[in-house]
């Protein structure tokens, strides 16, 4: 009952028969027997010939009440009672093939997989037995997905058996009389249909997906069907694949071909013209329409439908239609889908039948030769479902969305209130289960009440977007393991209570159907997202995730990780785990993507898949999850256990790190600069690429800016501190007063107007983005919190200072120019030479300080640097201090009635205990102050705390806060280099970068040992064999086949565990397995009134002397 099977298939076997055979001794569990007299359950005329396999005809099921409730309630137990519903899986696995070990050869799928998915395929046909309309869908998409089983009435017995004797043993008396008979001809009915369905339907379904692959030019690898189950068998069958004997279905067929016939009549001159307008064009040079849909729109235009917009609105659907012949869920969905998008359409008629003649005309011009009779028969038939579907709602959503919007419209408050309570009570009442996945407070659960209301109305308005928005709804929800089953009684609860609110039946049955489709949908979405690897992420178990992968093909191993498709929705295993903090799983998945496994053909790293999937997973990790980065970066790297000559070969494959998909510079030493964690930036593949780009690039770039820098503070010392001095008395010369222009000129305009107008820049693009900072409550912009900006911007300032005050200036046209061009000496300039020269001074200072980042190039200095920087802060706690005693002292000591003239005030005093702290006090002074006791003890107890305390205390701080900074500090100097970096590559045009890439030669492989030709992607470096000791090689080698659709041989280490998981749960089984049967021989010997016969053994051994007696 799973939805998945691999590999060809085999009719039963004479052997097979005998090794399936249910022995005769017991038939009173049996296959065909019914029930005793104490068991004897009334299932109705209609109902109790499936107490067999009935396999002549497909019809629906109609089972008791309390038939149905019993059996769905024995399966909720079974499936309350295993710890999870993989290990109920593994159960319904293990009983199966126990009970016939040569079923086993029909399932090529790993078993952690089929596991899962027999849990889903039965759980899905119980949950929907007590409704037989929705029952028969299901085991007709089931019975689609599974048309490569042979499957036969002996196969559908033992499967039944091992099922209901597996509930038998774990439930006991619990399985009731009832809910027995109601699983077992659910089961039988089951293996009915699949039998029916695969007889009739098998022929047409391979027919459509193989000429569709033909006329989208599409392989047969890529049709593959969604249950991957439609191979085509090879074992003496018919050529149709077990069409439909002379018969039922031949008629049926007759039927179809009659009415397509009908059809083809009224459309045919429309089909000559397009004969003759496609004869016309393979003889013109225009190109030849070559997929289904160009060659749709060319013959629509030659049958005269190119104003008919409404087709391209099927169009667009068609190959869903086609893709999902063989879902039947999937099929009603997506007419349903259309139905609303073709309600939208107000361009005049729709006539679906001339879809149907242009759909036929464009498959014949493009699958002619396989064209015959059979798929005129099948097309036919799929396009005659398909119109059915779409004509049972023409005309009903335009009604429904205006009932639905008066409805929600001329709701008041106290009803959503009531609509919002109500819903969830209901919910839980008809499905008590649900009350456990309902975690969140009472207003948020009003909040999704909303939703759901406002997604049953916009379903009518924008269909498509809606089925996006829903489709990424239900994979979000894959990660929250919801069981699916749980969706129709909530729908049923919440159409219940809109029921009570309204008395319009349209607005019910709007609010009815499209609550359903969107329940579908994420059904749908939901199961078809629920992968073994979401599973695992769901358990946050590291061993889980293994198993889970390890059952991959090793050519889609990395892809199973990182993407999980649905639609057009895709979700990342890895995103999702990081997101629910399951980091363990994250982890797993990181580690495994970057190992590197390799067979004899070839190596298998997952960097570039990880990278390609997820680009910016450098800045997710520092953002989400920073345990994650070692790992990452661990794994980017390859050590060779072997050393030569004192030196190892290693690989780094850095190549995402440097460049992005589109070969521009990557972000990741941006992200990890913001990120500022200095033991990050230390790993020896930040190292490298930091390293790398700075040798290389950055480093020419940088010096050409610093030195353009150092120029202009040349300039400045010259015409502020050199020629000022030179010009001293009267000393000073026309040549001197030329240059000394001439160097504050290019100062003005080369430095200060350059700095000026990148303040602005950055300025102007932080208020942009509103990024700013609050020091102190004042918003500042972000950029001035780096010290190089907040200089620039110091030294503009100051600039712009001395150029108002610029002597020069002041002279111009004074008689003193006249005689001495540039003169800076005049009368006018003499009262602004005071403030000129303070600003001066001070510009000099700050271009020294703004030259301490040409301490990058060597990371000593520059750890140096940063070291001083941080100590600094407690230098300034302690002038604070400091400060504090000196006003505290001179404050008190100026109260005091004394002589002294050094602390007859305040500000006299306070000068003076600063002299003292620093030790510049006269030593005459202290001779005065002896004369004065008060002031004397005052000024002793401050030199005590200032001297004794105060010093020692900050030598003790700067020693703790150097250790503390001391390990660190190459960490923060190599960020400082990287933030350098960073801003530097932005002025690097697209010609010195590409020679840069080229340089590099990712393109190349790598060797890992001489001979043995690795991946691309990196560069390779020797280091000294002690700097990294490694005793085991990263590289995990594998024999055996090579195929990339085969999956990685078991590692020890997951087998061992598996291992003793298998015999711990063999144990368990028998030990339940033994003590049943005890408990049956126990219950058969005293029915019997045998009191020597006990036992299991005695229970079968009975002959038929002793039945007679019992009777």
């Amino acid at each position: 009952m799973s939805d998945d099977h691999e590999g060809p298939t085999e009719i039963v076997s004479e052997d097979e028969k005998e090794d399936n055979e249910i022995p005769e001794e017991t038939a009173g569990e049996g296959i065909q027997q019914p029930p005793t007299q104490e068991e004897v359950v009334d299932l109705g005329a209609g109902v109790d010939k499936y107490q067999t396999v009935v396999e002549n005809v497909f019809e629906e099921l109609h089972l008791p009440p309390d038939v149905s409730a019993e059996a769905q309630a024995a399966w909720q137990t079974f499936i309350g009672m295993a710890s999870s519903r993989e290990a109920a899986g593994e159960a319904i696995y293990a009983a199966l093939f126990d009970a016939a070990p040569s079923l086993q050869s029909l399932f090529k799928t790993a078993r952690s997989v089929m596991a899962l998915r027999f849990m889903n395929g039965i759980n899905s046909i119980i949950s929907v037995s007590d409704n037989p309309q929705s029952l028969k869908m299901q085991v007709e998409t089931l019975g689609f997905q599974h048309l490569d089983l042979e499957v036969t009435a002996p196969r559908v017995d033992i499967f039944r058996e091992a099922i209901v004797e597996l509930l038998e043993m774990e439930l006991g008396p619990r399985l009731t009389s009832k809910g027995r008979v109601g699983l077992a001809v659910i089961l039988n009915y089951v293996g009915g249909a699949y039998i029916y369905i695969r007889r009739e339907y098998a022929g047409r379904i391979r027919i459509i997906q193989r000429s569709w692959a033909t006329a989208n030019n599409k392989t047969e690898d890529d049709e593959m069907v969604a249950g991957e189950g439609l191979i085509e068998h090879q074992h003496g069958e018919q050529k149709d694949d077990g069409s439909a004997p002379k018969g039922a279905d031949n008629a049926a067929d007759n039927g179809v071909v009659g009415n397509a016939n009908a059809g083809n009549n009224a459309t045919m001159s429309a089909l000559r013209s397009s004969m003759e307008a496609q004869g016309k064009l393979k003889t013109s040079n225009m190109k030849v329409p070559t997929t289904f849909n160009e060659m749709f729109l060319f013959n629509a235009a030659v049958m005269g439908f190119a104003e008919s917009g409404w087709m391209n609105l099927v169009l667009e659907q068609f190959d869903a239609i086609v893709t999902n012949v063989a879902n039947s869920y999937r099929l009603q969905e997506e007419c349903d889908v259309l139905s609303l998008v073709l309600s939208k359409y107000l361009g005049g008629h729709i006539g679906l039948p001339e879809f149907k003649a242009v759909m036929l005309a464009s498959l014949r011009s493009l699958v002619p030769k396989d064209w015959d009779s059979e798929h005129e028969v099948a097309w036919n038939w799929l396009w005659e479902n398909v119109e059915r579907m779409l004509r049972a709602h023409m005309g009903k959503p335009q009604v429904h969305e205006k009932a639905i919007e008066r409805f929600i419209v001329g709701l008041s408050e106290e009803s959503i209130g009531f609509l919002r309570r109500e819903v969830y009570k209901r919910f839980f009442q008809l499905a008590p289960a649900g009350q456990d996945h309902f975690k969140q407070s009472t207003t948020r659960l009003h909040f999704i009440a909303d939703k759901i209301i406002e997604m049953t109305v916009e379903m009518y308005k924008q269909p498509k977007r809606m089925v996006e928005d829903i489709s990424a709804l239900g994979l979000r929800h894959v990660g929250y393991a919801i069981p699916t089953e749980l969706f129709s009684p909530f729908v049923s609860g919440a159409v219940d209570v809109v029921r009570l609110l309204t008395t319009d039946g349209n607005a019910e049955e709007a609010f009815r159907w499209s609550l359903t489709l969107v329940s579908k949908i994420l059904v749908r979405t939901i199961l078809e997202g629920s992968t073994v690897v979401m599973k695992a992420v769901n358990t946050n178990s590291e061993k889980a995730l293994r198993k889970a992968v390890n059952v991959a093909p090793r050519g889609r191993r990395a892809t199973d990780l990182l993407n999980i498709t649905v639609g057009t929705q895709s979700i990342s295993p890895l995103y999702w785990s990081i997101e629910s903090g399951s980091l363990n799983c994250a982890k797993a998945m990181i580690d495994d993507l970057l190992t590197i496994r390799a067979d004899r053909d070839n190596y298998y790293y997952g960097c570039d898949a990880l990278f390609g999937r997820h680009p910016e997973i450098i800045h997710r990790l520092c953002a989400d999850a920073p345990t994650l980065l070692p790992s990452l970066l661990d794994g980017l790297v390859w050590r060779s256990r072997i050393a030569s000559g004192g030196l190892r070969r290693v690989n780094f494959y850095i190549k995402h790190l440097v460049q992005d998909e589109n070969g521009y510079f990557n972000q990741a030493l941006e992200w990890l600069a913001d990120f500022k964690d200095p033991k990050i930036i230390c790993h020896s593949v930040v190292v490298l690429f930091a390293d790398i780009i700075w040798s290389r690039l950055a480093i020419y770039l940088f010096m050409m800016g610093r030195c353009y820098f150092l120029f202009m503070l040349c300039l400045f010392i010259t015409s502020q501190a050199i020629i000022p001095r030179l010009q001293e008395g009267s000393n000073h010369t026309v040549e001197q007063d030329i240059i000394l222009f001439v160097c504050r000129t290019l100062i003005y305009l080369g430095s200060m107007c350059k700095l000026l107008v990148s303040q602005i820049r950055l300025l102007f693009l932080d208020c942009k983005a509103r990024n700013f900072t609050r020091i102190l409550c004042i918003p500042v912009p972000s950029y001035l919190c780096s010290f190089q900006e907040a200089g620039n911007l110091a030294l503009a300032l100051t600039l712009i200072v001395m150029c108002t005050q610029e002597p020069i200036f002041y002279c111009l046209g004074t008689p003193e120019f006249q005689e001495t061009l540039f003169t800076p000496y005049c009368p006018a300039s003499l009262d602004k030479k005071e403030i000129y020269s303070l600003f001066s001074g001070i510009g000099i200072l700050l271009y020294w300080a703004l030259l301490m980042d040409f301490t990058i190039f060597s990371m000593r200095i520059s750890a140096f640097v940063l070291v001083c920087g941080r100590i600094l802060v407690e230098v300034g706690l302690f002038l604070m201090a400091l400060t504090f005693f000196i006003l505290a002292f001179a404050t008190s000591i100026s109260a005091l009635r004394h002589q002294l003239e050094d602390f007859s005030g305040i500000d006299t005093g306070m000068v003076s205990l600063m002299s003292m702290a620093l030790n510049m006090y006269p030593m005459s002074g202290y001779v005065y102050i002896k004369d004065e006791g008060w002031v004397l003890g005052a000024v002793c107890f401050f030199i005590i705390i200032i001297s004794i305390f105060l010093m020692n205390l900050l030598i003790a701080q700067l020693n703790q806060a150097y250790q503390a900074v001391y390990e660190d500090m190459q960490g923060f100097a190599r960020l400082n280099r990287a933030s350098v970096i960073v801003t530097t590559i932005e002025e690097v045009n697209s010609k010195r970068w590409g020679r840069f890439l080229k340089s590099l030669n990712f393109e190349s492989p790598l060797e890992f040992q001489e001979g043995d030709i690795g991946m691309a992607g990196g560069v390779q470096v020797a280091e000294p064999a002690n700097a990294n000791p490694t005793t085991v090689d990263r590289i995990k080698r594998f024999g055996g086949s090579t195929s990339p659709t085969m999956p990685w041989p078991e590692e020890e280490e997951d087998a061992d565990e598996d291992r003793y998981d298998r015999l711990e749960k063999l144990i368990i089984r028998t030990t339940k397995n033994i003590t049943g049967k005890k408990k049956r021989g126990t219950g058969a010997s005293s029915s019997m009134g045998a009191s020597g016969a006990t036992g299991d053994s005695a229970g079968r051994s009975g002959s038929s002397q002793g039945s007679a007696s019992a009777d």
